[in-house]
Parts: C-alpha cells; structure tokens; sequence
C-alpha cells in the first residue's frame, strides 16, 4: 500500500522502515502508528523478507507520541486507546527479526520502539530517555526491563533522565554504537547477517523470545 508518513524499502531480504516526519522529530501521531503497524503487518506476510530494519528521517530516531494531538484527543486515549495497542502489539509480536537503526534521539515513545526491536544499533550522536513522566505519563517499564533490567530501567522511567550512546552501550540498551555515517551499512550488514538463516527458522526463534518476554502486549 502506499504511505504517506513512513517510507518502505526491500533489498533482498531486508526491509527497511523509515519514519518520515523530519519537520516533526519523527512524533509518533495516530496515522504513523497505524502506518507503521500496516507495514509490519505488510512484511509479515512477505516470505521474500526475512528481517526488517527501523530508522528515522533526519537527525532525530523518534521523538516519542505527539503531543499537538493533546489538543483534540485526551492524552490517556492517544497512550492507551485502541490505535496505541494495536500498535505496540504489532511491534512487539512482529513475526520476523527487527533491528532499530537508532540515527539521533529517541524519547519516549521513540525509546519504545528501540527496546521492542530485537537488536539496536545507535549512531554516536543518539540518546534515549523518557522524559514523559515530568508532564504524568508513565513509561513503558516492562519492555524496558526486559532489555536492561529492573534496576536500570526503574532509574531511567523513574527519573526521565537522558542518556547518550556511550552509556547506552555500557548499560545494554543498544548492541552497538557506529558513526552516524555508518549506521545503516552497518545495520544492514547486521540485518544481512541475520537473513542467512532460514526464515522458519527466524519465525521460531522470533516466537520464543515473545512468549518469553515478561510482559505482552494484547492484541488491539
């Protein structure tokens, strides 16, 4: 299907999803949400894909939900409504593979996705918090936890505070951290590595790390 906020590549066996609102830090509004859930959906059911990578136009990854629609929906329907959970559902359960190519900041929302992906590779300039609980929005500890652990990620939902790729990397948020001019090469190289497996075999591997997961997202 055509996307008008998000834009779907294929070379091979990997796929490559780039949220394309640079004017807007790549804010999660309703229509990206659901465009992105359609575009998993739609290389779920692609065999000629077996991994799909996750990126941002521009300088930023994702700068988490976008609050300008708080002026016409009620924040706890755009954090929890019906288009929010069919959303998170389909990134977690995501059928196949998924590596997020963390290109600059990802707050919030943003830091959702890098956690839900599979595998995280950030450029130097990236950094990741969840600044939401200043303005009474509660993070996402479960995904959270489940990458890092309870300790670090009560630190970083509890106290908003940001933190850049190098601490990142120490603390197990991402598995690599490159120049920015190298980090889809570089994901794509990852990504590539990956689709030599045979894809059965990743669709098994991809449901035993979602059944093992602590906490699942139900479906929307």
């Amino acid at each position: 299907m055509p996307y008008e906020l998000l834009i779907l590549e294929r070379d091979g066996k990997v796929a490559t999803i780039t949220l394309n609102r640079p004017d807007k830090r790549n804010a999660l509004n309703t229509a990206l949400r659901d465009e992105v859930r359609v575009a998993l959906e739609e290389l779920e059911g692609d065999d000629s894909v077996s991994v799909a990578i996750i990126t941002g136009a521009g300088a930023v990854f994702c700068a988490g939900f976008d609050t300008s629609e708080f002026a016409t929906v009620p924040p706890e329907q755009i954090f929890s409504g019906e288009s929010s959970r069919r959303y998170h559902h389909r990134l977690q359960h995501f059928a196949k593979p998924l590596v997020a190519a963390i290109n600059g900041s990802a707050m919030g929302g943003g830091f959702d996705i890098a956690v839900l992906a599979d595998l995280r590779v950030a450029a130097e300039t990236a950094s990741f918090g969840h600044p939401e609980i200043k303005f009474g929005a509660a993070a996402l500890y479960g995904p959270l936890a489940a990458v890092v652990g309870g300790s670090v990620a009560r630190d970083l939902c509890l106290s908003g505070r940001r933190i850049d790729a190098a601490e990142a990397l120490t603390i197990g948020v991402v598995n690599k951290v490159v120049p920015p001019a190298d980090l889809l090469r570089e994901a794509k190289a990852l990504a590539g590595v990956i689709a030599e497996a045979p894809l059965p075999a990743l669709r098994q591997i991809k449901a035993s790390i979602v059944e093992a997961a602590p906490f699942r997202f139900p479906a929307g």
